[in-house]
């Protein structure tokens, strides 16, 4: 995507006041500043499922909105974060997400950067991990699509594990985890073949096994503290890339 440059301009001026020759008051004008101010514009589309739209959390404390926060400065300016997320999407459901919102003419052809988080309701429905290979590959490549086919303006995002939450209790937490495990493997694998950043975010949703924290209040969901620390990984890797 070209880069949108806009110019703001502000004018201030200082002015003093005398009397003409018949004892008018007059203006004359002391100085004028003219200052040009570049702001460089971007735009972020985030795809994924309930961990992706922040369920259970305050809208603007989810992952993407916390990193358009972090990013947004004096030269450097995100639109709003778009996202194409709900609670409970699989992959092949996020894939009609997308077509929907294509076909509503909702979306850009192009976006600066693009982030994907999904696969845990895969797991969660028992569908196994070679399923879910070339389920994941093609939404990375439309992710990179929707990036202008630029792969280093796309990140992956590993998958939480969910099974150290309270939700989890009475399950087989050690089985949650090799199976959480097994699909974050093979989305690092498909990430590398398509040379897409990767952020392993599942070992710190592993702290909330001791840190009641990092859950939100519905005991599944990772609070606005834990987005907070993907937010400042993806905030780092976009600001790389500007």
């Amino acid at each position: 995507m070209k880069m949108i440059l806009v110019i703001l301009l502000f004018v201030s001026g200082s002015f003093s006041y005398r009397k003409d020759a018949h004892g008018f008051m007059t203006q004359s004008t002391i100085t004028t500043t003219i200052i040009n101010t570049s702001v460089n514009k971007y735009t972020y589309l985030a795809l994924g499922d309930s961990y992706t739209i922040g369920q259970s959390v305050p809208l603007m404390e989810n992952f993407p909105n916390q990193a358009v926060r972090l990013l947004n400065k004096d030269t450097v300016f995100f639109e709003p974060a778009r996202i194409i997320a709900t609670t409970g999407w699989t992959t092949n459901e996020l894939d009609a997400g997308i077509i929907a919102a294509n076909a509503a003419g909702t979306l850009l052809p192009v976006y600066k950067f693009v982030s994907l988080l999904i696969g845990v309701n895969d797991q969660y429905r028992g569908r196994t991990v070679e399923t879910y290979k070339p389920a994941f590959e093609g939404l990375l490549a439309k992710a990179i699509h929707f990036a202008g086919d630029i792969p280093d303006h796309v990140v992956v995002l590993s998958i939480p594990d969910w099974g150290v939450t309270p939700f989890a209790a009475g399950r087989d937490r050690d089985q949650i985890a090799k199976e959480i495990d097994a699909y974050n493997s093979a989305n690092r694998d498909i990430a590398q073949k398509y040379h897409v950043d990767y952020i392993d975010i599942t070992a710190w949703t592993r702290e909330a096994a001791t840190d009641p924290s990092l859950i939100a209040a519905d005991g599944l969901h990772p609070s606005a503290k834990e987005y907070k620390r993907w937010a400042e990984k993806i905030a780092m890797f976009f600001e790389s890339k500007i």
